[in-house]
């Protein structure tokens, strides 16, 4: 089926035919199917199967059924800005004291500003984008159950694979019910034994939150997902316990009851499980980072490719959006720059030792360092993090310049370090303060910054903000630590240049009026504020 959805109703419920089989999937998964059948059909072959599940992992970075343009997933908005990736990262961050983006698009203004409201065209498509991939696990995983497996003839070895499948799917579900826990709070839930054609009920977030960690808990109980780094790109046990660390590093915020000796105990079994720093932070976020050093640091890639992920968000959008000025086309191995995001002074500032080389991804020739302005260019530090370009220097694979090679690391081995370090000094037990110094230093001295010698929760979040600046977490960080709508204030954070507090309710975004409308189980639902 080629469907295309507007609302969340639609999302849950409706999609109840085969996924789409076209674009592209992860680069383990890369499979290309030039017909399209019923679910009967497609569900009684594995290949198939397998195929339909790489469409579940490509929903993350690509925009609709053809690429780069022209049959997008979901409508409302500019199919390139639509994209789920693009969306995510634009709501973690331009909302934060890391990144601007000063185009006049529609509402983005807002976005910048923390002035949106529940018409909001990003919120909504950030919103749409999470419950349409739930929307294709939910179905996925109707279709293959182990009923329909035996009623399919479909037995052995085959259904063993299958089955792996599903609880593939099943993770990549709680990780989008986790990002719509930590972005809208409660909302509408449904799973694969919700009936076609009725309408999702709400959950709050207390209890979306624990649907999550029941069946996070039960994957890990199964044992059917893939150990950790069997396969890259795959959502295997790694990402499964990287996922409860996160949940669980963010469970006071979330639920009022924090869990930190839980996240402590996930985090340890990701930090056992044969992850290793890239000797090179900077080979983390270029062309070929799923072949050198840096695939075994990463946890949970976005995989793209640009002869076969074809997209203007994701990827494409990262690298060609930093780029103008004195930046050049030609170093991010690109074809033209589209002069949008910069980094406000904030961020670095954060970088205090003079050695850490961290520091050489941003570019500040003949730029603002202050963010005076919020849609000029030159306003603002330029950063050059993200490239189209091999560790060698060889531009990515597209001849044109036009769509990148570069897989973008959602999870990576220093973040869960320095959520466990976070864990133990919020009092969680099962680690040490000692092991926590340990953790960080190592990080610290992969990119020859000065080691602490003593550590405290300011440090963690600062150490955040050096490490994983750009990579989609900060609002979430801000969040945690108390420092997103008072007391902290960045340029133009609600809409003054020099940023001013803003109403508390903005550590939640409104759910769009769009779906308060069409589903009848969430009127009188929407957030405080809106």
């Amino acid at each position: 089926m080629n469907n295309k959805f507007t609302r969340t109703l639609g999302m849950l419920v409706m999609a109840g035919s085969l996924l789409s089989l076209a674009s592209s999937c992860t680069k383990d998964l890369d499979q290309l199917p030039d017909y399209s059948a019923n679910a009967e059909v497609v569900y009684r072959d594995p290949a198939q199967i397998q195929q339909v599940l790489a469409r579940l992992y490509a929903t993350f970075a690509i925009s609709g059924q053809t690429g780069p343009a022209g049959l997008p997933d979901i409508t409302g908005i500019d199919e390139g800005f639509s994209n789920y990736l693009r969306q995510y990262w634009q709501l973690q961050e331009i909302t934060t004291d890391e990144a601007v983006l000063g185009w006049n698009d529609g509402n983005l203004p807002s976005v910048n500003t923390l002035q949106w409201n529940a018409d909001n065209e990003f919120v909504r498509a950030t919103y749409d984008r999470i419950y349409y991939e739930i929307a294709l696990c939910n179905e996925f995983i109707r279709q293959t159950s182990d009923a329909k497996l035996s009623d399919r003839g479909i037995s052995g070895a085959e259904a063993g694979n299958v089955r792996t499948y599903r609880a593939e799917a099943r993770l990549l579900r709680a990780l989008c019910y986790w990002h719509a826990i930590d972005l809208f709070g409660g909302g509408p839930f449904a799973t694969e034994e919700a009936a076609i054609g009725t309408y999702p009920t709400y959950k709050t977030r207390a209890e979306i939150f624990s649907y999550v960690d029941t069946e996070l808990k039960a994957l890990d109980t199964e044992g059917l997902l893939l150990a950790p780094r069997s396969v890259y790109a795959r959502a295997d046990k790694g990402v499964l316990w990287t996922l409860m660390t996160k949940l669980y590093l963010n469970a006071q915020v979330y639920t009022g009851t924090e869990r930190y000796t839980d996240a402590i105990t996930y985090a340890n079994k990701v930090l056992q499980a044969g992850y290793t720093l890239s000797p090179s932070y900077a080979n983390l976020f270029l062309a070929d980072n799923n072949k050198t050093a840096a695939r075994n640091e990463i946890i949970l890639p976005i995989t793209f490719d640009g002869t076969r992920t074809k997209t203007y968000g994701g990827m494409t959008f990262l690298v060609h959006a930093a780029v103008g000025r004195a930046v050049t086309p030609v170093s991010a191995g690109i074809n033209g720059g589209w002069s949008g995001t910069r980094a406000k002074q904030n961020l670095p500032s954060l970088f205090t030792s003079a050695t850490d080389t961290r520091r050489n991804l941003f570019f500040t020739t003949a730029q603002n360092p202050n963010v005076d302005t919020l849609t000029a260019f030159s306003s603002g530090t330029l950063v050059t993090k993200y490239r189209n370009v091999t560790s060698t220097g060889v531009a990515g694979s597209d001849t044109e310049g036009n769509f990148p090679d570069t897989d973008f690391p959602m999870f990576r081995l220093p973040d869960v370090q320095l959520m466990y370090a976070e864990a133990v000094l919020r009092g969680g037990a099962g680690g040490s303060n000692s092991q926590a110094l340990t953790y960080v230093n190592a990080v610290r001295a992969r990119s020859s910054a000065t080691p602490l010698t003593t550590l405290t929760l300011n440090d963690i979040l600062d150490e955040r903000g050096r490490e994983l600046f750009w990579e989609g977490h900060r609002r979430t960080d801000l969040i945690r630590f108390g420092k997103y709508t008072t007391g902290y204030n960045w340029p133009f954070k609600g809409g003054v240049r020099a940023g001013r507090d803003v109403e508390t309710t903005r550590v939640l975004f409104p759910l769009p009026n769009t779906d308060i409308v069409a589903n009848p189980n969430l009127a009188g639902r929407q957030n405080p504020g809106y």
